[in-house]
């Protein structure tokens, strides 16, 4: 997963120039032809969202804005490639000026050893396929 970190212009909700979006429709449609790009979407700004905190039972919500812009997330992409450095190789030729995006390997089944039982790998399959499904 390739993780779009947010700065002051994603937080203040100020739109890609159309040069911008030109440049970035380009990267995925390459992307996509290369069969790389699984999904990928920019992410509203965090006055926009929630957050629920997790305290035993409790469940508090907190609204948005979050104060840690370099901590927010402004978009994502997710990237089926070989490796991790296949992946380094391919965000080099974003579009991007400036900032930090992060690139983190999604965790897969067999990722949790022992503690995945024949009953949850197979309850793990039967959602993977309803996911597809429906797509």
């Amino acid at each position: 997963m390739v993780l779009v970190k947010a700065n002051e212009d994603s937080e203040a909700a100020t739109l890609p120039t159309r040069e911008d979006l030109v440049a970035m429709t380009r990267f995925n449609e390459e992307l996509v032809r290369a069969g790389v790009m699984l999904a990928g979407e920019g992410l509203h700004p965090s006055s926009r969202g929630k957050r629920v905190r997790f305290d035993g039972e409790q469940r508090t919500v907190i609204d948005g804005p979050f104060t840690e812009t370099k901590e927010l997330i402004a978009g994502f992409w997710l990237w089926q490639v070989s490796s991790l450095d296949e992946a380094v190789e391919w965000l080099k030729r974003a579009p991007f000026r400036e900032g930090e995006v992060e690139i983190r390997p999604v965790m897969e089944t067999e990722d949790f050893g022992e503690a995945v039982t024949p009953e949850i790998r197979e309850a793990e399959e039967r959602m993977r396929a309803q996911i597809e499904r429906r797509q």
